[in-house]
């Protein structure tokens, strides 16, 4: 099962995240998630949200983000996710261009809808980038549909109707929307929002299990306690 984790640009410190990207690779990490700091995070929850205005305070940019990754190199596969205003901001030909240059492999950006993200996909795509899709338990089988014919590199299903965060426990409906998106996706299929521990997989039906686990509000909460990524992914 793929491990996705999910850390904010900068966090905890500006200098002390690269050292978390290196332990989140050199302990199992699949794919890394950058989390590209902004104002007004409508998806995160409380968490998320504070790591980001911590970050945007120590002045944390785009450009920050990709001139750190020009001057390291990780054989994890970088994701950033972020909104369009800081992407748009800087200029989006611009940013796939760039991002390309250093090695990024996907972009995840939450508040842009399928129908507005063809320009923007078009663009990713003829810089070798993924624009991942995210779909939820409530997304009916003719939008999963509709994204699978344009999704590459995998898709993010949000296990809840709600932002960002730890959970005690999923809806019963979960397990039903992973095999309604299986149907649609040949891509991995990763559930993220609410996980903490890999445990909380045994409410699914392990047929029903997805392809991967992304976590990101645990392991910023762990990280902030002053405990280290190696040894969240390892009790993971």
């Amino acid at each position: 099962m793929l491990k996705i984790p999910f850390v904010t640009a900068g966090f905890p410190t500006p200098d002390k995240f690269w050292e978390v990207l290196t332990e989140l690779q050199e302990n199992g990490a699949d794919i890394i998630e950058i989390g590209v700091p902004f104002s007004d995070p409508v998806a995160d929850g409380p968490v998320i949200e504070e790591a980001s205005r911590k970050a945007l305070e120590a002045g944390i940019t785009l450009q920050w983000i990709l001139d750190g990754l020009r001057q390291r190199k990780y054989n994890t596969r970088i994701v950033l996710m972020g909104y369009m205003n800081p992407f748009l901001r800087y200029g989006f030909e611009k940013l796939a261009k760039e991002a390309a240059e250093v090695g990024v492999y996907g972009f995840i950006i939450p508040d842009l809808p399928l129908e507005e993200a063809v320009p923007y996909r078009a663009t990713l795509t003829e810089h070798g980038i993924h624009l991942i899709p995210l779909i939820a338990i409530n997304t009916p089988p003719e939008r999963m549909k509709a994204y699978a014919a344009v999704s590459t590199g995998y898709v993010y299903l949000v296990s809840v109707l709600g932002t960002t965060g730890e959970r005690t426990e999923f809806p019963p409906e979960l397990a039903a929307a992973i095999r309604e998106a299986r149907k649609h996706f040949a891509i991995p299929i990763a559930l993220g929002f609410g996980f903490s521990r890999a445990s909380q997989l045994d409410a699914i039906p392990k047929a029903d299990h997805p392809d991967g686990i992304i976590f990101g509000s645990a392991l910023l909460r762990h990280i902030a306690a002053g405990h280290s990524a190696a040894s969240f992914l390892q009790n993971f």
